[in-house]
């Protein structure tokens, strides 16, 4: 993998469910992964006046349920192409009556719920690799989000856990209340094992989760549907394209954060640690 560290080192962007695009010039690029084809190529461009590699997790079409994302794929195409920054929207369910449809939350802790997912890029041959996950999204992107998200038009909320659940059924009222109980504050279905990938490939992640529905738990008087995700989340995908324009503004140009940092020192498989 090439690493860039100047100032021309593009911003890595993923789109979830209703963002399938973004750029207005965009030139597609086909990487190789050892893991397979991402979602779809990435797409190279420019967006508020930086060079960033747009790629939406789901495919443009949105053939990938969350369970069949391959998120390995994603995220070494990403860093692949220089990207050492990632910022991820995605559409969550609100567990917490004040989180309603509409509001932009930037989560600072996630809890995984996922199985059968491949969770880790470090499962071949070569040496055990353990990174640390106690934070697991960028301390210096985080903050940066949050101001953007709070300039906007839209709800802002600084911190919350996301619950990632496998998907791609919703719910159920039960499971709801257990995540709400036990401090859940959003749930979605594609935060993981994507956060953790990325910290595994140094990336510097930061999640932009906008919130389409209240949870069954939450909720009592009706269902989620995927159209009424959808729905709300093409209501509100101008006002939450513009935050994420502003936090690609601001996001900082140099290496000096430990995200980037937290392979250093450790013995990785040549697969992982080559040019």
């Amino acid at each position: 993998m090439t690493v860039v560290t100047d100032t021309t080192e593009p911003v890595g962007i993923l789109g979830g469910s209703g963002l399938y695009r973004l750029l207005d010039a965009p030139e597609p690029v086909a990487v190789a992964t050892p893991f397979g084809d991402p979602s779809d190529p990435p797409s190279r461009g420019t967006f508020a006046g930086r060079p960033v590699v747009f790629l939406p997790r789901h495919g443009a079409d949105h053939r990938f349920p969350p369970h069949r994302v391959n998120y390995r794929a994603n995220l070494w195409a990403l860093r692949s192409l220089g990207v050492r920054q990632v910022v991820a929207a995605s559409a969550v369910g609100g567990l917490r009556p004040e989180l309603t449809a509409g509001t932009v939350v930037v989560p600072d802790q996630v809890v995984d719920r996922t199985w059968g997912r491949e969770h880790t890029v470090y499962d071949g041959e070569g040496p055990v690799v353990h990174v640390p996950f106690a934070d697991p999204y960028c301390p210096r992107g985080r903050p940066v989000a949050v101001r953007a998200a709070r300039a906007g038009t839209l709800p802002a909320v600084d911190g919350g856990t996301m619950v990632v659940i496998q998907g791609p059924r919703f719910s159920s009222r039960a499971e709801s209340r257990r995540n709400a109980a036990e401090g859940g504050s959003v749930v979605g279905m594609t935060g993981m094992p994507e956060a953790a990938i990325a910290r595994e490939l140094a990336l510097c992640y930061t999640s932009l989760a906008l919130v389409t529905d209240a949870d069954a738990g939450v909720d009592v008087e009706s269902s989620v549907t995927h159209a009424a995700v959808l729905e709300a989340f093409a209501r509100n995908v101008v006002a939450l394209t513009a935050v994420l324009h502003d936090v690609v503004a601001a996001l900082p140009a140099d290496d000096d954060c430990p995200c980037r940092h937290v392979l250093d020192g450790l013995d990785l498989p040549a697969s992982v640690a080559g040019p």
